[in-house]
Protein backbone atom coordinates (compact mmCIF):
# COMPACT_ATOMS: atom_id res chain seq x y z
CA UNK A 1 0.00 0.00 0.00
CA UNK A 2 1.41 3.41 -0.93
CA UNK A 3 1.33 6.41 1.33
CA UNK A 4 -1.24 8.96 0.18
CA UNK A 5 0.02 12.49 -0.35
CA UNK A 6 -1.37 15.09 2.01
CA UNK A 7 -3.38 17.78 0.29
CA UNK A 8 -2.96 21.01 2.23
CA UNK A 9 -4.12 24.15 0.47
CA UNK A 10 -1.68 27.05 0.64
CA UNK A 11 -4.01 29.69 -0.75
CA UNK A 12 -7.72 30.43 -1.00
CA UNK A 13 -9.78 32.97 -2.90
CA UNK A 14 -13.38 34.11 -2.62
CA UNK A 15 -15.80 34.36 -5.50
CA UNK A 16 -19.50 34.66 -6.22
CA UNK A 17 -22.01 34.58 -9.05
CA UNK A 18 -25.65 34.36 -10.03
CA UNK A 19 -27.56 32.91 -12.93
CA UNK A 20 -31.10 32.72 -14.29
CA UNK A 21 -32.58 30.21 -16.73
CA UNK A 22 -35.79 28.19 -17.20
CA UNK A 23 -33.85 25.08 -16.09
CA UNK A 24 -32.44 24.92 -12.55
CA UNK A 25 -29.23 23.13 -13.59
CA UNK A 26 -28.44 25.73 -16.23
CA UNK A 27 -29.08 28.58 -13.77
CA UNK A 28 -26.52 26.91 -11.47
CA UNK A 29 -24.04 26.59 -14.36
CA UNK A 30 -24.51 30.27 -15.23
CA UNK A 31 -23.85 31.22 -11.60
CA UNK A 32 -20.63 29.16 -11.67
CA UNK A 33 -19.62 30.88 -14.91
CA UNK A 34 -20.14 34.32 -13.41
CA UNK A 35 -18.08 33.19 -10.41
CA UNK A 36 -15.33 32.04 -12.81
CA UNK A 37 -15.29 28.44 -11.56
CA UNK A 38 -17.34 26.55 -14.15
CA UNK A 39 -14.37 25.03 -16.05
CA UNK A 40 -13.22 23.02 -13.00
CA UNK A 41 -14.28 19.73 -11.40
CA UNK A 42 -15.53 21.05 -8.09
CA UNK A 43 -15.27 19.01 -4.92
CA UNK A 44 -17.06 20.38 -1.86
CA UNK A 45 -15.18 20.02 1.41
CA UNK A 46 -15.97 20.88 5.00
CA UNK A 47 -15.16 24.17 6.57
CA UNK A 48 -11.59 24.34 7.84
CA UNK A 49 -9.34 27.28 6.92
CA UNK A 50 -5.89 25.59 6.91
CA UNK A 51 -2.98 26.89 9.02
CA UNK A 52 -0.65 29.18 7.05
CA UNK A 53 -3.22 29.52 4.25
CA UNK A 54 -3.07 32.85 2.42
CA UNK A 55 -6.15 34.71 1.22
CA UNK A 56 -5.52 35.87 -2.36
CA UNK A 57 -7.54 37.75 -4.98
CA UNK A 58 -9.94 35.95 -7.31
CA UNK A 59 -7.89 37.03 -10.35
CA UNK A 60 -4.67 35.67 -8.84
CA UNK A 61 -6.35 32.40 -7.84
CA UNK A 62 -7.99 31.77 -11.21
CA UNK A 63 -4.61 32.20 -12.95
CA UNK A 64 -3.28 29.25 -10.93
CA UNK A 65 -6.01 26.82 -12.00
CA UNK A 66 -6.39 24.85 -15.24
CA UNK A 67 -9.56 23.78 -17.06
CA UNK A 68 -10.64 20.30 -15.95
CA UNK A 69 -8.61 20.47 -12.74
CA UNK A 70 -10.09 18.95 -9.58
CA UNK A 71 -10.62 21.93 -7.28
CA UNK A 72 -11.61 21.81 -3.62
CA UNK A 73 -13.95 24.49 -2.31
CA UNK A 74 -16.44 25.43 0.37
CA UNK A 75 -19.55 26.57 -1.47
CA UNK A 76 -22.88 28.07 -0.52
CA UNK A 77 -25.70 27.67 -3.05
CA UNK A 78 -29.28 28.90 -3.03
CA UNK A 79 -31.99 28.71 -5.71
CA UNK A 80 -35.57 29.81 -6.23
CA UNK A 81 -38.21 29.66 -8.93
CA UNK A 82 -40.43 32.19 -7.16
CA UNK A 83 -40.76 35.62 -8.78
CA UNK A 84 -39.32 38.44 -6.65
CA UNK A 85 -38.04 36.02 -3.97
CA UNK A 86 -34.77 37.44 -2.59
CA UNK A 87 -32.13 34.75 -2.03
CA UNK A 88 -28.58 34.88 -0.74
CA UNK A 89 -25.55 32.60 -0.62
CA UNK A 90 -22.62 33.53 1.64
CA UNK A 91 -19.28 32.26 2.85
CA UNK A 92 -17.89 33.59 6.13
CA UNK A 93 -14.32 33.23 7.35
CA UNK A 94 -12.88 33.35 10.87
CA UNK A 95 -9.08 33.50 10.59
CA UNK A 96 -6.92 33.43 13.76
CA UNK A 97 -4.04 35.87 14.11
CA UNK A 98 -1.81 32.90 14.96
CA UNK A 99 -0.97 31.36 11.57
CA UNK A 100 -0.24 28.00 13.27
CA UNK A 101 -3.94 27.73 14.24
CA UNK A 102 -6.60 26.71 11.77
CA UNK A 103 -9.73 28.78 11.24
CA UNK A 104 -13.24 28.15 10.01
CA UNK A 105 -15.32 28.81 6.94
CA UNK A 106 -19.11 28.81 7.14
CA UNK A 107 -21.80 28.54 4.49
CA UNK A 108 -25.05 30.46 4.87
CA UNK A 109 -28.09 30.43 2.60
CA UNK A 110 -30.83 32.94 3.34
CA UNK A 111 -34.08 34.46 2.12
CA UNK A 112 -35.03 38.13 2.31
CA UNK A 113 -31.55 39.24 3.40
CA UNK A 114 -29.42 41.90 1.78
CA UNK A 115 -25.72 41.34 1.12
CA UNK A 116 -24.57 42.92 4.39
CA UNK A 117 -27.02 40.87 6.49
CA UNK A 118 -26.13 37.61 4.76
CA UNK A 119 -22.40 38.28 5.13
CA UNK A 120 -22.73 39.12 8.83
CA UNK A 121 -24.63 35.89 9.43
CA UNK A 122 -21.92 33.84 7.68
CA UNK A 123 -19.13 35.57 9.62
CA UNK A 124 -20.92 34.96 12.90
CA UNK A 125 -21.35 31.27 12.07
CA UNK A 126 -17.63 30.91 11.34
CA UNK A 127 -16.64 32.77 14.52
CA UNK A 128 -19.03 30.69 16.62
CA UNK A 129 -17.67 27.40 15.25
CA UNK A 130 -14.09 28.49 15.95
CA UNK A 131 -14.84 29.83 19.44
CA UNK A 132 -16.73 26.73 20.53
CA UNK A 133 -14.04 24.45 19.04
CA UNK A 134 -11.57 26.25 21.30
CA UNK A 135 -13.84 25.65 24.30
CA UNK A 136 -14.90 29.28 24.58
CA UNK A 137 -18.37 30.71 25.03
CA UNK A 138 -19.74 32.51 21.98
CA UNK A 139 -21.33 35.97 22.18
CA UNK A 140 -22.53 38.13 19.30
CA UNK A 141 -21.46 41.15 21.38
CA UNK A 142 -17.79 40.28 20.85
CA UNK A 143 -17.87 41.46 17.22
CA UNK A 144 -16.20 44.70 16.16
CA UNK A 145 -17.49 45.74 12.75
CA UNK A 146 -15.96 48.40 10.59
CA UNK A 147 -13.38 48.56 7.85
CA UNK A 148 -11.93 45.32 9.25
CA UNK A 149 -14.19 42.91 11.12
CA UNK A 150 -12.90 41.16 14.22
CA UNK A 151 -14.30 38.74 16.74
CA UNK A 152 -12.73 38.63 20.19
CA UNK A 153 -12.83 35.06 21.46
CA UNK A 154 -11.16 35.92 24.77
CA UNK A 155 -8.72 38.49 26.15
CA UNK A 156 -5.82 36.73 24.39
CA UNK A 157 -7.36 35.64 21.10
CA UNK A 158 -8.95 37.73 18.37
CA UNK A 159 -9.87 36.46 14.92
CA UNK A 160 -10.33 38.43 11.73
CA UNK A 161 -13.61 37.78 9.94
CA UNK A 162 -14.75 38.48 6.43
CA UNK A 163 -17.32 37.24 4.00
CA UNK A 164 -18.51 37.18 0.43
CA UNK A 165 -22.18 37.10 -0.47
CA UNK A 166 -24.29 36.89 -3.60
CA UNK A 167 -27.85 38.18 -3.48
CA UNK A 168 -30.34 37.65 -6.32
CA UNK A 169 -34.05 38.19 -6.91
CA UNK A 170 -36.19 35.50 -8.50
CA UNK A 171 -37.92 36.15 -11.81
CA UNK A 172 -41.19 34.83 -13.23
CA UNK A 173 -40.68 31.65 -15.27
CA UNK A 174 -36.98 31.32 -14.39
CA UNK A 175 -34.83 29.56 -11.88
CA UNK A 176 -32.47 31.93 -10.09
CA UNK A 177 -29.31 30.58 -8.43
CA UNK A 178 -26.79 32.39 -6.22
CA UNK A 179 -23.41 30.91 -5.29
CA UNK A 180 -20.56 32.06 -3.07
CA UNK A 181 -17.38 30.06 -2.66
CA UNK A 182 -13.99 29.86 -0.99
CA UNK A 183 -11.80 28.10 -3.55
CA UNK A 184 -8.62 26.35 -2.40
CA UNK A 185 -5.41 26.48 -4.39
CA UNK A 186 -2.84 23.76 -3.62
Amino acid sequence: MTKMETILPRQVFLTRGKGQHPQKLVSFELALRQAGISPFNLVRVSSIFPPHCQLISRAEGLKKLKAGQVVFLVMSENSTDEAHRLISASIGLAIPQDKEQYGYLAEHEGFGENEKEAGAQAEELAAEMLATKLGQAYSRHNFKRGRENYYRINEHLTVRTRSISQVAAGARGLWTTAVAAAVFVT
